[in-house]
């Protein structure tokens, strides 16, 4: 198991255990107990547990300062529309691929879904558009169609 995947399953693990579905971490103490350096879980923080995984961290700095994770539960619609806030004017291929694959792996949208919008908003498609609009008309392609999905 690779070490980002270690960090980020302790972390499922004391979201889980919660009731309030919080964990709150020393950024430095849990990365002596994982066996890591303290950089390794900031980059998993910063990769795995963002809002648009569902995730929402908060930190306080200094001697007795903490990382705290709180895990979201959104509706649906609410979880479709701040993903689509999220994704601004402008996006580019592998980002719009990782929008999709949290999506799926979410449930907010059904895996034939994910591939329509691939399909839709990939690169063969856009070779005509000039390659300073291709990243404008993906993110309108990307919000029109998620907004779809919205019961």
């Amino acid at each position: 198991m690779r070490m980002s995947d270690l960090i980020t399953a302790e972390i499922l693990k004391m979201l889980n255990e919660s009731d309030v579905n919080t964990a709150e971490i020393q950024r430095n103490e849990f990365a002596n107990t994982i066996g890591c350096a303290p950089s390794q879980i900031n980059y998993v923080l910063s990769s795995r547990f963002t809002p648009e995984h569902g995730f929402i961290i908060e930190s306080r700095r200094g001697g007795g300062g903490y990382i705290r994770i709180r895990r979201v539960v959104l509706s649906h619609a609410s979880a479709l529309m701040h993903i689509i806030n999220s994704i601004g004017d402008t996006i580019d291929s592998l980002s719009t691929r990782v929008v999709v694959e949290n999506c799926v792996n979410s449930g907010i949208i059904s895996t034939q879904t994910a591939k329509i919008i691939a399909a839709a908003v990939s690169g063969s498609v856009l070779q005509s558009v000039p390659v300073e609009y291709r990243d404008v008309l993906r993110a309108a392609l990307l919000k029109q169609m998620l907004l779809t999905q919205i019961n």
